[in-house]
């Protein structure tokens, strides 16, 4: 089964510099055990090494992206090389001088592919490489540009400090939801903008109805129903780095477990459904997919979920997000997978990473 993504981009540079999916409420949606065998969309690998932290006994990591693979290769080398307060310093979580020699201390348990594509992006090192993606470019240029026409760098920090939910909700009512802040959120958000700037056009073939309306109204609920003080996602789209939270595979309570893990963990250059096609029956527990059938028609989503189903072990789990274009499992494949719907909206409301639309756990009997 050939990839209807591989036909619609260009997989040569960065797309994501760090994950922009929750790795607690995938943790929790995944429930990963020992002696389980875990598939992972790449991405920019921080998803895919907090998998490690719970041993599973193999995690398998697959990207069509040569660049998200050596962002997943930096990844790994920076655990084995260096501390943990390195490690946020190369990210960019915090700031540093000396990124260009954290990443000479890498380089050398790089593949030949990986050192040949880092070296060429000394910009991308010195600025930190999660912030190196053309996403994090969109964000940057958001908070560059626009976000200080609707709120002052004062307010921004405001925001940021949190509080009670009834201390949020009055913030956003009466200082932070003006009508600067809604029309460039509108703006910059809309689908010819995001299109253009943070994702590819083609990526929104299969959307339909407005989209900045619901982004805005899901930062809403991330700013006050959620605590902005406890969002490492929140915190990077408004600074440019993590203020007063950390994703979990940055989290020093984590750092040691993922180390210690990392032999347990491969990555291929390859498409899902190239992966899933060369399957020898159920072979995986738990997939983590990302938010992969966004782009895609329903009847390739349909398809690639009837090879999921063939590859999953009895009790398997599979994870991945909405955020624009609806995709869950249709009522014909009802005696493959079900749904889990009550620990899905469960999660999805704790889900700090706000734009998505829904969080999707399905389960083979």
């Amino acid at each position: 089964m050939e990839s209807e993504l591989a036909k619609q981009a260009d997989f040569s540079g960065i797309r994501y510099g760090q994950c922009w999916e929750d790795a607690d409420v995938l943790l929790e949606a995944l429930d990963i055990r020992p002696g389980h065998v875990c598939l992972s969309i790449a991405s920019a690998g921080d998803n895919t090494l907090a998998m490690l932290a719970r041993a599973p006994e193999r995690v398998i990591a697959i990207d069509l992206s040569p660049a998200q693979l050596a962002c997943l290769e930096l990844r790994v080398a920076a655990y084995r090389e260096l501390d943990h307060g390195e490690l946020l310093e190369l990210i960019g979580s915090r700031r540093s001088a000396r990124r260009a020699a954290l990443y000479r201390r890498c380089r050398s348990l790089l593949s030949s592919e990986a050192r040949g594509f880092w070296d060429s992006r000394p910009r991308e090192i010195d600025g930190g490489i999660g912030g190196a993606g053309k996403f994090e470019r969109y964000f940057a240029l958001f908070r560059e540009r626009a976000l200080p026409l609707a709120h002052s760098p004062e307010r921004v920090a405001k925001l940021l400090g949190g509080g009670s939910r009834a201390e949020r909700e009055a913030f956003y009512e009466n200082e932070w939801d003006t009508w600067r802040w809604r029309g460039l959120f509108k703006i910059f958000f809309s689908r010819a903008v995001m299109g253009r700037l943070g994702r590819d056009p083609e990526f929104f073939q299969h959307v339909e109805g407005g989209v900045a309306e619901r982004i805005l109204a899901r930062a809403r609920y991330a700013l006050t129903a959620l605590d902005p003080r406890d969002n490492p996602y929140i915190q990077w789209i408004l600074t440019g780095r993590h203020t007063s939270a950390l994703p979990f595979a940055l989290r020093v309570e984590n750092f040691e477990a993922i180390r210690a893990n990392l032999h347990r963990l491969e990555w291929r250059r390859q498409s899902l459904e190239g992966f899933l096609s060369e399957c020898d029956g159920a072979v995986i527990d738990r997939f983590n997919l990302s938010d992969i059938f966004e782009y895609v028609s329903f009847e390739h989503y349909r398809q690639t979920l009837e090879l999921l189903a063939g590859a999953s072990r009895c009790g398997s789990r599979l994870a991945y997000w909405n955020m624009l274009a609806e995709r869950r499992r249709p009522k014909t494949m009802a005696g493959r997978l079900r749904p889990l719907d009550d620990l899905s909206a469960r999660l999805h409301a704790e889900d700090k990473a706000f734009f998505y639309s829904a969080l999707v756990i399905e389960e083979a009997p």
